[in-house]
């Protein structure tokens, strides 16, 4: 197993992290948010941002998207759980989708 770039987080860190990240959640051991948009072309538009964001991060989401919706989960495969990376790549995901979304 290639060696972790990271530490994987408490859960007492996960909860923090979360606090400051509203709509995410905990979900099966990774962190979890649903977005929903104007319609597929926004939805799109933020798929394709954050996959340069999170291309720049080499650090990729499992993502799913349908028409409006998108559902995303992060994890680091690596280490096992979540790490700040994955903190890092949610909250950048806040601010893409907050443009996106008009907030």
């Amino acid at each position: 197993m290639a060696e972790a770039r990271v530490g994987k987080l408490s859960e007492f860190d996960i909860a923090a992290a979360l606090a400051e990240l509203p709509g995410w959640k905990l979900e099966n051991g990774k962190l979890h948010r649903e977005y929903k948009f104007a319609d597929f072309i926004a939805a799109f538009a933020f798929m394709t941002s954050a996959a340069l964001v999170a291309q720049g991060m080499d650090h990729h989401p499992e993502w799913f998207n349908v028409w409006n919706t998108v559902r995303i989960d992060l994890q680091t495969h690596d280490a096992g759980g979540v790490t700040m990376l994955d903190v890092q790549l949610a909250h950048r995901m806040e601010e893409l989708a907050g443009r996106q979304l008009g907030q």
